[in-house]
């Protein structure tokens, strides 16, 4: 619900709040006409934001210092105050659903509050509340790249390398091309190289002798897929699709789907599979 502020009860009432949420200040008149439509609207959008914002007034010919302050030439003039500072303004009034875009550019993210959350566990030393804190980051807004890289630091230090490299995987060219980041970049590949299980040659040669051996490609298939080289992994599971949609309740075209989710930060290479799969399912 809207209030009145004056010079006294301005620090509290604008500052002060707005380190919790954003506050509007509405400088106003009695006598203006604009003001008259643009007051009203604001208090509704208010209670239709359910405390997302805060609305405070403040009558111009009563209080002359604030309105001197904040250079008023023209009512109304709204003023946006965010972390105790001025962030934005306008003057006259708009039609609502400007007044709507005005509000929302000042909504924090919902991403980037988690991940501020994630962030203040790591303060106090809650490594596992931050990981649960920077995946709903990722979960909101998947080109968060500063939650995708906090998440691959912390995946690196569970030990969980090849995890890390999918997270970097899925940046922005423009996260990329900055050197710490292709630094870490690199750390990840290192780590994901040096906890691979040995190559199983014998695995790889009774493949080749005897391709029909369908149990030995799927776990030919689980080894590629325990250290994320997902097209060999697919082209293993796909051989089994191939050749007996029967094998183990049609285990190839399973394993494939469940790959496909593993694989979602390397979208072309899982849109290729699915293709490759949809079209085998077609000729059969």
């Amino acid at each position: 619900m809207s209030i009145d502020t004056t010079l006294q009860s301005f620090q509290a009432d604008v500052i002060d709040a707005s380190m919790q949420v954003p506050v509007l200040v509405d400088f106003w008149a009695p006598w203006c006409g604009p003001c008259k439509t643009l007051g009203p609207m604001l208090e509704k959008l208010e209670q239709e934001y359910e405390g997302r914002f805060k609305l405070v007034k403040i009558d111009s010919d009563q209080e002359q210092q604030l309105a001197q302050h904040f250079r008023i030439r023209s009512i109304p003039s709204v003023f946006a105050f965010v972390g105790g500072q001025p962030v934005d303004q306008f003057q006259g009034a708009l039609p609502e659903g400007k007044l709507r875009e005005f509000i929302d550019r000042l909504m924090p993210n919902p991403s980037d509050t988690e991940l501020d959350q994630a962030g203040a566990a790591l303060d106090r030393g809650d490594q596992a509340a931050a990981t649960e804190h920077v995946k709903k980051a990722i979960a909101l807004d998947p080109s968060n790249d500063s939650a995708r890289l906090l998440y691959a630091q912390l995946l690196l230090q569970a030990e969980e390398p090849a995890a890390a490299q999918s997270q970097l995987d899925a940046l922005s060219k423009e996260a990329k091309a900055d050197p710490q980041v292709a630094a870490l970049i690199a750390q990840a590949a290192q780590a994901v190289e040096a906890a691979k299980p040995p190559t199983p040659h014998a695995l790889i040669d009774k493949v080749v002798a005897e391709p029909g051996n369908l149990a030995a490609r799927l776990e030919l298939a689980e080894y590629y897929i325990g250290y994320k080289d997902w097209p060999l992994a697919l082209g293993e599971l796909l051989e089994i699709v191939l050749r007996d949609r029967a094998f183990q309740d049609d285990v190839g075209r399973r394993r494939m789907i469940e790959v496909f989710d593993l694989a979602s930060s390397q979208p072309q290479v899982v849109s290729e599979w699915r293709r490759r799969l949809g079209a085998s399912l077609n000729v059969r």
